[in-house]
């Protein structure tokens, strides 16, 4: 029998370690895949266009828009950002674990759009940690640290629309109660 794939729609406030509990998932697991997200925000100088995100115009994004090209999109502290079909739907049919990090609102779109996805919610151990977390990146300024604060205490406020609440505390624990969630679910996916 060919084992499905299926989609996970995982969000966090910015500065929980979504990527890096993400990239450590891949290093345990074998069938964990990214759908890759477009964007119109700038590229930071570590990032990689076509991996961590396809960087592109707005013109290109609406396109993407009207011809529906994007299973959902959002604009985001001025930046539109938007997970393209296709990828998505080759990556499952491949038997492959294709991740949706994606924020709140593209994520209660996925979540109507395809209730068969599983959900998970990336939680910090405390709001202090967060900030400190933010701060210590040094990716941002004052102004950018105190929006992404708001927001954050904006999208916790939606964790338990999500299957799945995960604390981030510590890294190993955090990527170990994640994959064993995987493993169940994928029983359910595949019974």
């Amino acid at each position: 029998m060919n084992n499905r794939g299926m989609m996970v729609v995982f969000s966090a406030p910015s500065g929980c370690g979504k990527d890096t509990v993400f990239k450590r998932l891949c290093e345990k697991r074998n069938d964990v895949v990214k759908s890759v997200s477009a964007t119109t925000r700038k590229q930071r100088a570590d990032e990689i266009d076509g991996v961590n995100y396809f960087f592109i115009s707005k013109e290109q994004f609406e396109y993407l828009i009207e011809n529906n090209g994007l299973i959902e999109y959002t604009c985001y502290n001025g930046c539109y950002y938007g997970t393209p079909t296709e990828g998505v739907h080759e990556a499952i049919q491949m038997g492959k674990i294709c991740f949706l990090i994606i924020e709140i609102e593209g994520a209660q779109n996925v979540m109507e759009l395809f209730p068969e996805c599983v959900s998970i919610f990336l939680l910090p151990p405390s709001i202090e940690v967060l900030e400190k977390r933010l701060r210590g990146r040094g990716t941002d300024s004052e102004e950018e640290i105190r929006n992404r604060m708001e927001i954050a205490y904006k999208e916790m406020s939606y964790k338990d629309i999500y299957q799945y609440n995960v604390i981030n505390d510590d890294l190993e624990v955090c990527v170990d109660e994640i994959d064993k969630i995987l493993c169940e679910e994928l029983k359910k996916h595949n019974a």
